[in-house]
């Protein structure tokens, strides 16, 4: 509030409606000016008093011409709570300041309760839990329904994220790992032929040993998979597995060997692209062993084949007899000659079919002291 006496002539001796007088019954108030807040009685007379509307004056209390307490009005509960409470109106206790030079205080001599600003009002609008005003009206309680669904539907983002992570991680992460664990394991392979004495040949291997190397010139020039004996999945997230009960490179029967065509360092991605007469290279410790694909190559027919046996067919996964010692035949049955097979997932991203491509062996074995760099066919485009 502004101070009552600002904008008086000093010649003006109009008296002044104070706060702390009840109008009496038939008694008007002082028109055209505004009330003055008391002025505080102390027991101490002596002090200076420093009253807002006195701009910070300081003097003498003064009397009362009307020889009225000052207790007398509705100011008394309020005044003598102030004087009870430890706080002085010249220790500078009240907000950081006392009357003069305080935050009261404009530096003007008038000081003022009201700067004229909105800030820390009281009914500036409702506040929020934590203390905090809120602009506008009151918002409103979210339907039941639209809480579900948009739990729903966060349900849903995040499950597709992590199919799609899951996806990333099953082609290109394990592509990697896999590359990896192939360096490994030709390293280690080298390493124990160049220690094998010579001619040694294939010896029994174990499951999830490392006997041979698989070369596949129509899948790429560095095409090279270091081949494991077994076909579990702890063999061939590692390259390919060869089927335990078939028989070994350059021996009669059926090599079969299964490969997973996406993901796991996609041995066999690309199988589909064999064709008729292409060469598929085993490399063991001692010997090069060179197998054709069946089919007629130069019709380019894969179902041409003399022997009846197709260079390559699709199977369901129960069809077990594509492995056997002579492909598709009974597998009682002897072999009929020396083969091998290929077996791998079909379609890409799917397990429900098998992709098979078959071969037969192209000659006797060549020692690798004859041909250290391998055979011709690995130059084959």
């Amino acid at each position: 509030m502004a101070d009552p006496d600002r904008g008086r002539r000093e010649d003006d001796t109009r008296p002044t409606q104070r706060w702390d007088r009840v109008v009496e019954p038939g008694v008007l108030p002082v028109g055209g000016l505004p009330p003055v807040p008391p002025v505080p009685v102390r027991a101490d007379a002596s002090r200076p008093s420093a009253h807002p509307a006195a701009g910070g004056r300081t003097g003498t209390v003064a009397e009362d011409p009307a020889e009225r307490r000052w207790d007398d009005g509705p100011w008394d509960e309020h005044w003598d709570q102030l004087a009870s409470d430890d706080a002085s109106w010249e220790d500078g206790s009240w907000d950081g300041g006392s009357w003069d030079g305080g935050p009261w205080d404009d530096g003007s001599g008038e000081g003022s309760w009201d700067d004229g600003s909105d800030e820390d009002s009281w009914d500036d609008g409702p506040a929020d839990e934590d203390g905090d005003e809120q602009s506008g009206p009151p918002r409103r309680r979210e339907p039941r329904w639209q809480k579900v669904s948009r739990g729903i539907g966060e349900l849903l983002v995040t499950a597709g994220l992590v199919l799609l992570l899951f996806v990333v991680y099953e082609v290109y992460v394990t592509d990697l790992l896999t590359e990896r664990r192939q360096d490994q394991l030709s390293t280690e392979l080298q390493e124990q032929w160049a220690a094998a004495p010579e001619e040694a040949g294939l010896v029994q291997v174990e499951v999830g040993d490392a006997f041979g190397v698989l070369r596949i010139p129509r899948l790429g020039e560095d095409y090279a998979r270091v081949i494991l004996e077994g076909t579990t999945e702890r063999e061939l997230s590692q390259g390919p597995g060869h089927y335990a009960d078939t028989a070994m490179p350059g021996e009669p029967g059926n090599v079969a060997l299964a490969g997973h065509r996406v993901g796991k360092g996609s041995p066999f991605l690309e199988l589909d692209a064999m064709r008729p007469g292409d060469p598929v290279v085993v490399e063991t410790v001692d010997t090069w062993f060179v197998y054709r694909v069946l089919g007629d190559p130069a019709t380019g027919d894969l179902e041409a084949d003399p022997s009846g046996i197709p260079g390559q067919q699709i199977v369901l996964p129960s069809d077990v007899s594509v492995i056997a010692p002579t492909p598709n035949a009974d597998p009682s049955v002897g072999p009929t000659g020396s083969y091998l097979t290929l077996t791998t997932c079909h379609p890409r991203f799917s397990a429900r079919e098998r992709l098979i491509v078959h071969a037969r062996l192209d000659g006797a074995g060549i020692p690798k002291s004859e041909m250290p760099d391998g055979p011709p066919a690995l130059r084959e485009g």
